[in-house]
């Protein structure tokens, strides 16, 4: 596995391995071990989570409340999104920044997004679906949400069309 730091401390941008021929492929999507060793400390996962969404879903920019803050590794096995992390940790040089990558099924990036960020993704494909593993279980009365188009965050979101978003996330507020 490839690991790229990015320029958020602790987000990192995963690559897998891949063994492909005419037949088709094979990588290890996860490994216990090695993402410990990538991340430099031990992660536990407690849900896995698995969305479908149309072109132009804009989902996010979701986070939880301590004590039940979630660590997410994200990955999409159908379509292409435009993923993205927002540190939100107050006391960090890299507050307000934000970091986004393409995920897609032909790319098999993963994005590991540590406790105390928000994340979301843009649909950029007709359809995606979009799996995530998290180290806390969803607490709804700890959700939070930050708008997506919050300028001092200045998400460069590759837009196509309107964002088409829930009720919930249109409501959000800004950081």
């Amino acid at each position: 596995m490839n690991v790229i730091q990015t320029r958020i401390a602790g987000v990192l941008i995963l690559e897998p391995k891949v063994f492909g021929d005419e037949r088709g492929f094979f990588f290890e999507s996860f490994n216990q071990q090695c993402f410990d060793e990538a991340v430099g400390y031990e992660v536990t996962f407690v849900q896995d989570n698995h969305s479908k969404s149309a072109k132009n879903v804009l989902r996010g920019l979701h986070y939880q409340l301590p004590p039940k803050e979630q660590g997410k590794l994200v990955r999409v096995v159908q379509g292409e999104v435009f993923d993205v992390a927002v540190d939100i940790r107050k006391d960090s040089p890299t507050y307000g920044h934000w970091v986004g990558v393409k995920l897609s099924a032909e790319n098999k990036k993963q994005l590991w997004i540590p406790p105390g960020l928000a994340h979301g993704f843009l649909t950029l494909s007709e359809t995606a679906e979009f799996l995530y593993k998290t180290t806390d279980y969803y607490a709804p009365e700890l959700e939070r949400c930050i708008r997506w188009d919050d300028p001092k965050i200045g998400i460069a979101w590759p837009l196509i069309a309107e964002a088409c978003q829930s009720e919930k996330d249109k409501a959000a507020e800004f950081l």
